[in-house]
C-alpha cells in the first residue's frame, strides 16, 4: 500500500512539474541539437566566403537562429491539430516576429535577399505539410529541411556583401549534401531502416554532384575535397556498423560534430583570402 501511494504521489508530482514547465511563459527551444551545428557551420562557410564580418552579418545570424527557433513551436502546434496551445503560439510568434523584423530590415538594405526568403518559406510550407500528414521523417522532407537550414550560407554572404554568387550557391549545395549524409547514417541505427543501399546511393550521387560543381568551376578544389570528410565518416560507420547501431547517442553526436568541424575548417580555408589563411 505504501509503495502504491508513493508511486501515485511521484506520478502526480511529475505531472504537476511538467504542467509548470509547460506554462505559456516558459520559452521553447528546439531539441534538435544537431541542427544547431548545421546552422552554425553553414552560416560560417557563407561568412568566410564573404571574407568579412559586419553588423549585418551579426543580424543575419540572429535572424537565422530565431527563424529556426520559431519553426519548433509552430510545428508542435501543427501536430496538435485542432487544439490550440498558447505556449506554442506565444513563443513561435515571438521568435517569428524577431526574425521577420530583422529580415525586413536586411531586405531594405539588400533586396536580393528576397529570393532566399522565398526559398525558406517554401521549405517551411513543405515541412508543415509533411508534419500535418505525419510524414516529417521521410527522407525527402528531411533533405528539404537540411537544404533550408543550409540556406544560412548564402544568407550570411548576401547580408554581408549585398550580392549572390555561383560560389555561395555551390557552398549551399555542398553543405546540404554534406549534412544530408546524417539522414542515412542515423537510419542505420534502426533495424527497419538499416539497409546500406540508400546510403550508398546517396553518397555516390553526392560525390558526383560535388565533382560536377568543381568541374564547372563553381567550387574551388579544396572546397570540393571537403566531401571526403563525409565519405570517410560513412565508410567508417559501415565498417563498424555493428558497433554504431548500439553506440550511445552522445557518441553519435560527437562523431557528427567532429566531422562537421573538420568540414568547416577545410571549406573556410578554401574561401578565405590567401593572406589570412597564411596567418592561420
Amino acid at each position: 500500500m505504501t509503495d502504491s501511494t508513493s508511486t501515485t504521489s511521484t506520478a502526480i508530482a511529475a505531472k504537476a512539474s511538467s504542467s509548470v514547465r509547460s506554462q505559456w511563459y516558459h520559452p521553447t527551444f528546439s531539441p534538435e541539437h544537431g541542427v544547431y551545428v548545421v546552422l552554425m557551420v553553414s552560416f560560417l562557410t557563407g561568412a568566410a566566403a564573404a571574407q568579412t564580418w559586419t553588423g549585418a552579418t551579426t543580424l543575419a545570424l540572429v535572424c537565422a537562429f530565431c527563424g529556426f527557433q520559431a519553426e519548433h513551436p509552430l510545428v508542435l502546434q501543427i501536430k496538435q491539430r485542432r487544439s490550440l496551445k498558447p505556449r506554442f503560439l506565444v513563443w513561435g510568434g515571438l521568435y517569428l516576429s524577431v526574425a521577420l523584423a530583422i529580415a525586413i530590415a536586411l531586405y531594405l538594405q539588400h533586396p536580393i535577399l528576397l529570393w532566399l526568403y522565398l526559398g525558406a518559406i517554401a521549405a517551411f510550407l513543405i515541412d508543415a505539410t509533411a508534419v500535418f500528414y505525419r510524414e516529417q521523417k521521410s527522407i525527402v522532407n528531411e533533405l528539404v529541411t537540411f537544404a533550408a537550414v543550409c540556406l544560412s550560407a548564402p544568407f550570411a554572404y548576401a547580408a554581408t556583401t549585398g550580392t549572390l554568387s555561383s560560389l555561395v550557391f555551390g557552398l549551399w549545395a555542398l553543405n546540404t549534401l554534406f549534412f544530408g549524409s546524417a539522414i542515412f547514417t542515423v537510419k542505420l541505427r534502426k533495424s527497419k531502416t538499416s539497409s546500406l543501399i540508400p546510403g550508398g546511393v546517396y553518397h555516390a550521387i553526392a560525390l558526383l554532384m560535388v565533382s560536377g560543381l568543381y568541374g564547372f568551376g563553381i567550387l574551388p578544389l579544396l572546397s570540393a575535397l571537403a566531401v571526403s570528410v563525409v565519405l570517410l565518416k560513412f565508410g567508417l560507420i559501415v565498417w563498424q556498423q555493428a558497433w554504431y547501431r548500439t553506440a550511445p547517442i552522445q557518441t553519435v553526436a560527437l562523431i557528427e560534430t567532429l566531422s562537421a568541424l573538420s568540414f568547416l575548417a577545410i571549406v573556410a580555408l578554401s574561401v578565405l583570402p590567401a593572406r589570412l589563411t597564411a596567418l592561420l
